[in-house]
């Protein structure tokens, strides 16, 4: 199982001790090529280093099709990969968080099937790319059963390939937030609604790095201060961990 995230008394959007953030100064990549827990897809490295010649096949839309929390654990590690300009921008998940149903008060398809939320509700597979704060996209992925609105929010990455690019965008600023590395990756309204298990849609998941649930934090989602109970706490937030320890 997971760890499970224990926040100070008003300080719960705090990152856990061991969690991965942008100023971390350990290379989760690095700690992870040299920790015999975490074996490499083979498509990831060459000698140690990441093989950008080296190309995996998108997710398969199975992937996707099972429940959101599921889906948003065994996400974590996965290279998410974004051609832009004939450029590959890349990095792995290192955080994401889960959105199940009508019945979860944090999730947008409370309110039922609108023309905004309707990818929400199937296939599987697809980006669920939204506009928030008037000014940042997110990006998610729809999971199923088809019918079933649920997703998951990938709110984090470790970028991995088309660095300068990126950072250029950001201004060295990091990519520990959902709205960060959309603007990283440029992604966009355009997203929405794209199949990510199609290289043809120019942004997809493919395989990247396995991580142990050891090594893995849980806790509640943030921005859900005004969401009751037991939704606001429900702990659907998952983290790999940078520092790693025995």
């Amino acid at each position: 199982m997971a760890r499970n995230i224990r926040y100070a008394r008003g300080s719960r959007k705090k990152r856990p001790e061991g969690a991965w953030s942008a100023g971390c100064a350990c290379d989760i990549l690095s700690a992870f090529e040299n920790h015999g827990d975490y074996p490499l897809h083979r498509d990831l490295t060459l000698n140690g280093a990441p093989n950008p010649r080296r190309r995996a096949a998108p997710l398969s839309r199975n992937f996707y099709d099972h429940p959101a929390t599921l889906v948003a654990r065994e996400m974590l590690g996965m290279r998410l990969v974004r051609m832009r300009d004939g450029v590959r921008l890349s990095g792995l998940i290192v955080e994401t968080e889960a959105y199940l149903g009508e019945e979860d008060l944090g999730c947008h398809a409370k309110a039922g099937r609108t023309p905004r939320t309707s990818i929400l509700y199937g296939p599987p597979g697809h980006a669920y790319v939204y506009f928030t704060y008037g000014m940042h996209w997110l990006l998610n992925a729809v999971t199923g059963p088809s019918g079933f609105p649920a997703a998951v929010l990938i709110r984090a990455i470790h970028p991995v390939e088309g660095i300068e690019r990126m950072a250029s965008r950001r201004a060295g600023r990091g990519y520990d937030g959902p709205a960060k590395l959309t603007q990283a990756m440029e992604i966009g309204r355009a997203e929405n609604g794209l199949d990510l298990t199609r290289k043809a849609s120019r942004i997809w998941i493919e395989p990247g790095l396995r991580i142990e649930d050891r090594r893995v934090t849980t806790g509640p989602r943030v921005g859900l201060d005004n969401v009751p109970e037991p939704w606001k706490s429900k702990p659907w937030r998952f983290l790999a961990q940078s520092r790693l320890k025995p």
